[in-house]
């Protein structure tokens, strides 16, 4: 098959730490023009990229941002920012849950929204959403996040239906427990010792080895695959 000729310019949201900075480091490696996005006011991405920041959880912002980049002719949006709170149901009010649902899905949605149709006139798109085990199984204290995670999938399934004759695929990686800052605070050391028993591998993924398979869906060696919510969680949730 031939390779499309079509710019590899890439927009990795949340791609200032953990999953997404190792994806957008790796998709520099691969010879993407690569855009990241982050909260903070100066630049925090990975060497050789783009930054743009943006706060996702602001509505406005977030509409004003998406025109923005739909203007900017990305072939490759990596939807990877996100946010959690654990707890009861009890413990959350009305902000919390609708905070978590914005920079999760209506964000994505947004720009999925304003990027797509370039991608369309252009005959070619990839967009991959990062999702989590919790968009497949859950827990309790989990409610708002997989609402979040599982409406993302949502997202990708029917916009894959949308898109699929222009050559545009939408999927989902899922990935399971991550040996990142973020999972370490989360957890503390004896909550990591204790998932890390719980995971047949033995083991947290490196965030380096989710960036793989987020590359392969986000690049033009995927020709087929749309729809999906690939999931890469060392065997977790097959038990």
């Amino acid at each position: 098959m031939k390779r499309s000729t079509v710019n590899k310019k890439a927009l990795v949201t949340g791609g200032t730490r953990g999953i997404g900075r190792a994806i957008a480091a790796l998709l520099c490696q691969r010879g993407y023009e690569v855009t990241v996005t982050g909260t903070h006011p100066t630049p925090q991405g990975p060497t050789g990229t783009s930054y743009l920041s943006c706060d996702f959880s602001d509505t406005k912002a977030t509409g004003i941002f998406a025109r923005e980049v739909g203007q900017m002719g990305f072939s490759v949006l990596i939807n990877n920012a996100g946010i959690n709170k654990i707890g009861p149901v009890s413990d959350y009010d009305d902000t919390d849950f609708a905070r978590i649902q914005q920079v999760n899905v209506a964000a994505p949605f947004m720009l999925c929204k304003a990027l797509v149709p370039g991608m369309q006139r252009r005959r070619f798109g990839r967009i991959v959403n990062i999702t989590s085990i919790y968009s497949v199984v859950s827990r309790a204290g989990r409610s708002a996040y997989s609402a979040s995670k599982f409406g993302l999938f949502g997202l990708a399934r029917a916009l894959a239906l949308e898109v699929a004759k222009d050559n545009v695929l939408v999927n989902c990686l899922a990935p399971g427990f991550v040996d990142t800052e973020l999972s370490h605070n989360i957890l503390g050391e004896k909550g990591v010792a204790e998932m890390t028993q719980k995971i047949p591998v033995g083991r947290f993924a490196k965030p380096e080895e989710i960036a793989k398979y987020v590359v392969f869906l986000a690049s033009d060696e995927n020709t087929y695959m749309t729809g999906q919510n690939i999931v890469v969680d060392g065997g977790f949730t097959c038990e």
